[in-house]
């Protein structure tokens, strides 16, 4: 493990990133909270988290610049909740267009489930090195009304109502929809598999 790399969590105002930052540090690593494009390029990892509204989330990114930076970036990047969902095509909330890193559309529930859906649910179909260590059918925590629909970059699975994608990898790209640094002891794996991943794609 590289406790000595440098980690960016992008900061542009989409959510409360301050326990991201406290689950990187229980790791053993220093994170750095910024929204500077120069910082977050010269990274060797980036976290791009997010809570919030779709469209709102990315006017921000587009009024810093950022919009342009993320898609460009040739380091890892792991983007986190709403930040997994700017990363795609598309999104339902808001009528957002999301930075096109993954080839998917983000829907609404709309199955009769309870929405949003909060609490704990399983990830199934687990196929990259970010579940290193991970049995199928562990437990991670969610607060999400909108979801990714089984897509090609699919890497973790979870069913409510619908079966849909939890987790997406292309390239350098990886997103959640879960909140790792809020799913004890899986979530905390699964960043520390982040952060041990090959520094350059």
């Amino acid at each position: 493990m590289k406790e000595n790399q440098k980690i960016v969590i992008i900061d542009y105002g989409a959510g409360n990133i301050q326990s991201i930052k406290f689950a990187v540090q229980r790791l053993g690593f220093e994170a750095k909270l910024s929204s500077n494009a120069e910082e977050i390029r010269n990274a060797d990892k980036v976290i791009f988290p997010g809570v919030g509204e779709a469209g709102s989330a990315m006017k921000m990114l587009r009024s810093t610049g950022l919009d342009k930076v993320i898609p460009e970036l040739t380091q890892p990047v792991l983007g986190i909740c709403l930040g997994m969902q700017l990363m795609c095509n598309s999104s339902e909330e808001g009528d957002t267009t999301g930075l096109g890193i993954f080839n998917a559309d983000v829907k609404k529930f709309n199955n009769g489930v309870k929405v949003p859906q909060i609490g704990w649910n399983q990830i199934t179909n687990l196929e990259s090195p970010l579940f290193n260590t991970i049995e199928e059918g562990e437990y991670v925590y969610l607060v999400h009304s909108y979801y990714v629909p089984e897509c090609t970059d699919e890497i973790a699975r979870t069913e409510y109502g619908v079966n849909y994608s939890t987790a997406l990898h292309r390239n350098n790209f990886y997103g959640v929809q879960f909140h790792p640094e809020k799913s004890s002891k899986t979530g905390e794996q699964i960043l520390k598999n982040f952060l041990n991943l090959e520094l350059r794609s």
